[in-house]
């Protein structure tokens, strides 16, 4: 079975929207602006994972993103997300703008299921925060990624919302990268302090 994993980079407070300023977000552009002279050991990070997925799972937005770089824009990370196979889930859209990628037009949380059972490695999530946040809401992320940013940006759309329920994760990871970003990696916690099993 594959492990889904959800990969971001987010701000100290948590926000993940409109991190290129393109959006037109008020603090937008956090990712240049805060970034330092972290960029080469932040382009490692993500090189290193790209290479140990087997697949890229996005929702519509971050295909049409990608989609629309993907020719105009080089490098070896690049080069390897577009050889990689992408699922992109959407009720609406026909033809993904990226390359080598197929629609998941069904129920969300049965296709992700089914591409889960037939994927051997890694499949990695990228951006795709509403996806996000339904994935961690049927338990189905299995490990979260998160490069923080040092700024609190104080507005914009959060990674998580609110959900039914906790969702208890573990940490098994810190890094540094480069001088000023943090890397954390969890997984989710089969059990809770104070409960005897974690919901599954």
């Amino acid at each position: 079975m594959g492990k889904l994993v959800v990969s971001q980079n987010v701000t100290l407070d948590g926000v993940v929207e409109d991190p290129s300023g393109e959006g037109g977000l008020r603090h937008g552009g956090w990712f240049v602006r805060f970034m330092g002279q972290d960029w080469e050991a932040w382009a490692e990070l993500e090189l290193a994972e790209a290479q140990a997925a087997e697949a890229l799972l996005m929702g519509r937005r971050t295909d049409e993103y990608f989609g629309a770089r993907s020719s105009v824009m080089s490098g070896e990370w690049l080069d390897r997300l577009n050889r990689l196979p992408k699922y992109v889930v959407s009720g609406t859209l026909k033809e993904p703008k990226w390359t080598n990628a197929t629609v998941l037009a069904g129920e969300v949380v049965a296709e992700v299921s089914n591409l889960r059972q037939r994927t051997a490695g890694e499949i990695v999530v990228y951006g795709s925060r509403p996806l996000v946040r339904t994935l961690m809401e049927h338990d189905l992320v299995d490990e979260l990624r998160l490069t923080v940013f040092p700024v609190v940006v104080g507005a914009g759309e959060r990674l998580f919302g609110e959900t039914d329920d906790e969702r208890p994760l573990r940490l098994i990871r810190t890094r540094t990268v480069g001088n000023g970003l943090a890397h954390l990696t969890y997984e989710r916690a089969r059990e809770v302090p104070g409960r005897t099993a974690a919901r599954r």
